[in-house]
């Protein structure tokens, strides 16, 4: 199973960027079909998914090994900072703070202040990142995303790390005609 894996690499990019589609259209059904409204830090989660999916995505379209390592490398970045993102949501989640303020969205933060004050206010987490609003298996959707990128983040290390390692059917076929 680990040689179907790291022994080629674009169908392992390629299975990491369908699982973020995977994970991204599951985040849009819950907010458009089960009415969950995403907060600031859940936003940022999926931007941190979507590039994971360009990065892996554009990565498995490529021959060359190169592309594939950097591709890998900055997908590896995006996973970091989404289960950063994820990781400090989760944080929120079981050490609410004592007064929870209903913050504005991100897109009013970025509207109404510059950048460089905008982002810390995300990360710092509006009245909503406290909420767990669903879960599985006893874990919120923060919990689920850090797993993930966590998974991911492995799986490009291991990957990034791999070496192509010789087809098994042309090495064995050199030696049956050796002897």
């Amino acid at each position: 199973m680990v040689d179907w894996y790291f022994g080629a690499p674009r169908r392992a990019l390629a299975l990491i960027c369908a699982a973020c589609v995977a994970m991204l259209a599951f985040g849009l059904y819950l907010q458009h079909v089960v009415g969950l409204e995403p907060c600031p830090m859940c936003i940022v989660q999926r931007y941190a998914l979507v590039l994971v999916a360009v990065f892996t995505g554009l990565a498995a379209l490529s021959k060359s090994r190169g592309l594939q390592l950097t591709g890998a490398t900055l997908a590896l970045v995006m996973a970091v900072g989404g289960a950063y993102t994820a990781a400090r949501q989760s944080w929120l989640q079981w050490h609410p703070p004592e007064v929870v303020s209903c913050g504005r969205d991100l897109y009013g933060m970025i509207e109404t202040f510059p950048l460089k004050r905008a982002l810390p206010m995300i990360f710092r987490g509006g009245g909503d990142c406290t909420q767990i609003d669903w879960t599985f298996l006893g874990l919120s959707i923060a919990n689920w995303s850090f797993i993930a990128f966590v998974v991911f983040g492995l799986l490009l290390v291991g990957l990034m790390f791999s070496r192509r390692a010789p087809r098994a059917g042309v090495q064995s076929g050199n030696v049956s005609k050796a002897a």
